[in-house]
């Protein structure tokens, strides 16, 4: 049997039960579990705002241009950002006529705070802050940082669902945060986010503009129970970013699991430690100090990566990489070579296969396989 990177778990029968309300009530939309599910995620991560999306690259899209229009940026003023991160995180600045300034990383693959501080130039308006594989790296220096130099900051938790520092739950320090509920990610659905904005006015506006700018949502206007329900205004050209109500049913049975699954991929992450421990020709990429990871990732660091990758596929083990450098795709390639320790990760990095569903004797496989093909 093949070991494979992700293969989400789902607790079926409670997701079915969820649904199923839905299905009852006849609303599948916007409302009713997204309501519910929005209230539930406020409770546990501790945010006072926070609207479900359909994903978290709308949810950053929504960051960049409510952040935009609030605080009179203009195009080409710049965002501070990583190279090694999926596309969308760029892509979302490039959405608002933005320029992505790309800073290096650190050993823990995050931005690293003196790389960031030496990109930082009159137009610099933001930063955005990938957690990758859940790590926090040196999150708390780009947090005062961002303070210091009056800048905004996003943070991508795309994968940080359940990360805590210094066992507080990250995120409320950013101006926004954005998270992926997609599928494999460690509160899967089929595909969906969440959006946190500090600020209510923009917590307001993202919501506005997730339903095309109309300023009343149909479950809004279907509870209203007044003459003028049907009637709304359009305050803004949005867009068609809202989540629906059957994503929110399963991501309200997944959030009860969140820290129980979360501990056990760590303690998944322990037995990789432990096995890999011997094998010199690999290097796990560290978890920063006082951070207690979500461990959506566990990445390694090897010579011949690629090599490696196809040996362990021939015996039915199939990790990935996350990700390439993205000045290597033609819309940031202005900035090729201004990040050498991320481009020279993004040859090395491979991403373990590590879900719920991983056994201890897979964990085993995996590293004996390691042990004869690394080097």
């Amino acid at each position: 049997m093949s070991i494979r990177l992700f293969a989400p778990s789902f607790r079926i029968d409670e997701c079915l039960a969820e649904i199923r309300e839905c299905l009852e009530a006849g609303w599948t939309g916007l409302g009713f579990k997204t309501v519910e599910f929005e209230t539930a995620w406020k409770a546990y991560a501790g945010y006072e705002h926070a609207h479900f999306l359909s994903s978290n690259t709308a949810g950053l899209h929504l960051a960049f241009r409510i952040l935009k229009d609030r605080l009179g940026w203009v195009p080409g003023d710049e965002v501070i950002t990583t190279p090694l991160t999926f596309v969308s995180t760029n892509h979302a600045i490039l959405y608002e006529g933005l320029t992505p300034v790309f800073a290096d990383v650190d050993e823990h693959l995050c931005l690293d705070p003196e790389s960031v501080a030496s990109r930082i130039t009159p137009r610099t308006r933001a930063v955005i802050f990938v957690g990758l594989g859940g790590n926090t790296g040196q999150y708390e220096k780009i947090v005062a940082l961002c303070e210091a130099n009056g800048l905004a900051l996003v943070l991508d938790a795309a994968h940080m669902s359940g990360t805590r520092l210094s066992g507080k739950l990250v995120g409320t320090e950013a101006d926004v945060a954005v998270y992926s509920f997609q599928a494999v990610k460690n509160l899967p659905t089929a595909d969906s986010g969440m959006i946190c904005c500090a600020d209510a006015g923009d917590d307001a506006r993202a919501r506005r503009l997730s339903w095309l700018g109309i300023d009343k949502d149909t479950f809004a206007r279907t509870t209203a129970h007044g003459s003028y329900e049907w009637l709304y205004d359009v305050a803004d050209v949005g867009y068609k970013y809202n989540g629906n109500s059957v994503m929110a049913a399963i991501a309200l049975v997944q959030l009860r699991y969140l820290d129980a699954d979360n501990a056990y991929r760590r303690s998944l992450v322990a037995r990789y430690e432990a096995g890999l421990a011997p094998v010199s020709a690999v290097r796990i990429v560290p978890t920063a100090p006082g951070c207690e990871s979500a461990q959506h990732l566990l990445q390694i660091r090897v010579a011949g990566r690629d090599e490696l990758m196809l040996a362990l596929q021939r015996e039915g083990v199939f990790p990935g990489v996350h990700y390439r450098d993205n000045t290597e795709y033609a819309p940031y390639a202005y900035a090729a070579g201004t990040c050498p320790n991320a481009h020279a990760a993004a040859a090395e990095v491979l991403s373990l296969p590590l879900h719920l569903r991983l056994t201890e004797s897979d964990i085993d496989r995996v590293c004996e396989l390691l042990a004869r093909y690394a080097r």
